[in-house]
């Protein structure tokens, strides 16, 4: 099946090795070596895109497509190197994005970016900080962008409202009986529902610009130069799609600025770390240059907050509703996610001022 759906790309050289490639759980991935004549095999990525997270493959294809297109325009303007600087689809040989197999399945390939690496976890606070000026790189690079003409590839993925409403009908459906036991989270959450209605309503006011996002900006979609340390280019194209810079701002800090795993049990060792917190604000405003409003740059730490509670409150719905969205390894998992994110706004709570001198600090 796989050589069968090879054939189908405009690859160049012979195929002397195939294999699962990387650390995804959605998409099935695999790194393709070509022997064509040179000196470094040819290597190229190709990906079996998963329809049950991503239902309009076609649509998200034309993004990525147009996007990148653009990004090497912008790159070669300011004399980068495209190869290296952004993803560059290989087309079928029938000249289109992705190709179609008997079952109904998108593949897609992108050339493999050499001598550079994703990193799953933040071992070395330089690769944050690198991690951080790519992203706002990304934003600048895409801040003229017309946001709306992008499909909206899984609906209301950053809408906290909406996602507020779920988690009260998780409530008050009670599928699994937990309700009761969990009290405690899901007061907290509705003590601070103006979060959830926050971005929202600066959005209908008109006070905060839809913009070009990336809508997964953890540490693992930044391929970093072996040689340099730097953050060259933003890989996982897949949800990029109209929202708010502050998202990607917050969830980044969400991720990386925490002091715990993401289900640690041990709720005193989840913090908010205010060094990350302003080395990765120090690289996101440098890379975003003057591309940002100056009401975007002071509404980051809400970036931070929204984004925590919304995965908090994710976690909870599903622990409600029976753990049938995020994989879980052991019982209770989702409870203890959503405990650390619940403790990581209580943190950023305490402090608030801090976040908000480091965010004016770094402008």
């Amino acid at each position: 099946m796989l050589n069968e759906v090879i054939e189908r790309f405009r690859f160049q050289g012979r195929l002397v090795d195939q294999r699962p490639y990387g650390s995804g759980h959605i998409n099935d991935t695999y790194l393709l070596t070509f022997e064509n004549g040179n000196e470094e095999p040819g290597r190229a990525i190709l990906q079996r895109m998963n329809k049950n997270v991503f239902p309009k493959p076609a649509a998200l294809m034309e993004n990525i497509m147009n996007v990148t297109a653009y990004l090497r325009g912008k790159i070669l303007e300011n004399g980068g190197d495209p190869e290296r600087e952004t993803l560059n689809v290989i087309p079928t040989k029938d000249g289109e994005a992705c190709y179609v197999d008997a079952k109904g399945d998108y593949w897609r390939s992108y050339v493999f970016i050499t001598d550079a690496t994703s990193y799953d976890q933040v071992e070395d606070p330089e690769h944050f900080y690198q991690s951080a000026v790519a992203f706002g790189r990304f934003q600048r690079l895409l801040s003229d962008y017309p946001a709306d003409t992008l499909h909206e590839i899984i609906e209301g993925f950053h809408d906290t409202r909406a996602r507020y409403s779920l988690f009260e009908k998780a409530v008050r459906e009670d599928q699994m009986g937990r309700a009761a036991s969990v009290m405690r989270e899901i007061e907290f959450l509705r003590e601070r529902k103006s979060v959830a209605d926050c971005f929202g309503e600066l959005l209908d006011k008109g006070e905060i610009p839809l913009r070009v996002t990336h809508n997964d900006t953890k540490l693992n979609n930044i391929m970093i130069d072996n040689q340099t340390g730097k953050g060259i280019c933003v890989i996982d194209l897949d949800t990029v799609m109209p929202g708010l810079v502050m998202n990607d701002f917050g969830d980044s800090i969400r991720f990386g600025a925490s002091t715990a795993a993401e289900d640690e049990q041990d709720l005193s060792r989840v913090s908010c770390s205010m060094e990350l917190f302003e080395l990765y604000a120090r690289g996101f405003m440098k890379g975003c240059g003057r591309s940002l409003t100056e009401r975007e740059i002071q509404l980051m730490p809400m970036g931070a907050k929204v984004m925590t509670y919304e995965c908090g409150m994710r976690f909870l719905t599903d622990y409600l509703e029976g753990d049938t969205y995020f994989k879980i390894h052991r019982e209770h998992q989702n409870l203890d996610r959503c405990r650390t994110q619940l403790k990581l706004v209580e943190d950023m709570e305490k402090k608030w001022y801090t976040m908000q001198e480091i965010i004016n600090k770094c402008k």
